[in-house]
């Protein structure tokens, strides 16, 4: 760091993607990309008219995606707020309601991004162990009086928290907004948008980067009460009005007109899922139900990084967190059933 560098951002352990490595042809299975190309009448909205118009600003209003995903969700267009992929509205969200000194909780193995922003804010945190089987206990949220955070299904576990447990963490907590990130709900979790309109302590956060095919395009969305959006709208304003480019609106426009292309991919991710679960548990590994299209899991007396190098040695990524309570388990992103029996077969080859 420079010596110019604000010192109270010191300790800033900044977040840590998924690697890119780029010295050989990989079947990448570590950053929960989808296999599968975006829709096609997404592809041809990308045309030469629409990157022509880039000389103008994007709508900084979003008003025809607001629109669609209102129609989509049974909301109105005042109860979205539309960010630069999820992790922005994330970031606004963290600073709108904890950076006060209010504070957050989340559990200790979850989303990597919770802790980074926290600490960026100064915002004091309640980590919240997940139990031993990796579920989380709604209970241990009752009456907390600070911001929850909660990934559902939770990353990197894949497990998920049913509608009736989330609503039970809103009744006991109704001094304080509860923030869900359901960047995997549509591979088999349940969502909560439908309770926004019931609770306005509730913040939904979803994502086009897993189900609908543009982790690239970076475009993510909040549903929640009208007065939690404004908060949210305040920030935008105030830092980057234009955050959302017009190639991505207008591609996240269409893909919601394209919905019945998306939840097939989404059906076949799923199955895919089940066999690659099967088929490592045939190899003796120990694997989580998932409800989201990565599976986690670990082979008992095999190091996690040792399974990690020798896949990627074999041309395969997954992702491995060398965290103490998990460093036995790596992260296995779903691709198409041909890349998931390149994984097996290359698991076969050192097992």
């Amino acid at each position: 760091m420079s010596r110019f560098f604000n010192r109270s951002l010191d300790r800033l352990v900044p977040y840590t993607p998924g690697e890119q490595p780029q010295d050989q042809q990989y079947v990448k299975l570590n950053t929960n990309e989808s296999p599968y190309p975006p829709s096609p009448g997404v592809i041809a909205a990308l045309n030469a008219r629409e990157a022509a118009d880039l000389r103008l600003y994007s709508d900084p209003e979003a008003k025809v995606l607001k629109a669609v995903l209102a129609e989509r969700y049974s909301v109105e267009p005042a109860n979205i707020f539309v960010g630069n992929g999820s992790d922005e509205a994330l970031n606004f969200a963290f600073l709108a309601y904890a950076a006060d000194g209010r504070g957050a909780a989340f559990a200790d193995i979850t989303y990597g991004f919770y802790p980074v922003f926290a600490e960026l804010y100064h915002i004091p945190v309640r980590i919240v162990p997940l139990k031993e089987d990796f579920t989380l206990d709604p209970e241990d949220y009752y009456g907390l009086h600070r911001t929850i955070v909660i990934a559902n299904p939770n990353a990197p576990t894949g497990l998920a928290l049913s509608r009736a447990q989330v609503e039970g963490i809103l009744q006991a907590n109704p001094d304080c907004v509860v923030v869900l990130d359901e960047a995997y709900v549509d591979f088999g979790g349940e969502s909560c948008v439908s309770l926004t309109g019931r609770y306005p302590n509730l913040l939904v956060v979803q994502t086009y980067s897993k189900s609908r095919s543009m982790a690239g395009a970076r475009l993510g969305y909040a549903i929640g009460d009208a007065a939690l959006i404004q908060d949210l709208e305040t920030i935008k304003f105030s830092t980057n009005p234009y955050n959302v480019n017009r190639l991505t609106l207008k591609a996240g426009a269409q893909a919601l007109a394209e919905q019945a292309y998306y939840d097939k991919n989404c059906q076949t991710i799923m199955e895919t899922r089940a066999y690659t679960a099967r088929e490592l548990e045939k190899l003796g590994f120990t694997v989580l139900p998932s409800q989201s299209n990565f599976l986690f899991a670990r082979k008992p007396g095999t190091e996690g990084a040792d399974v990690y190098r020798r896949l990627k040695e074999r041309g395969v990524l997954v992702r491995h967190f060398d965290k103490e309570r998990i460093r036995d388990y790596n992260r296995i992103t779903i691709g198409t059933r041909e890349q998931m029996d390149i994984l097996l077969e290359k698991l076969r080859e050192f097992l």
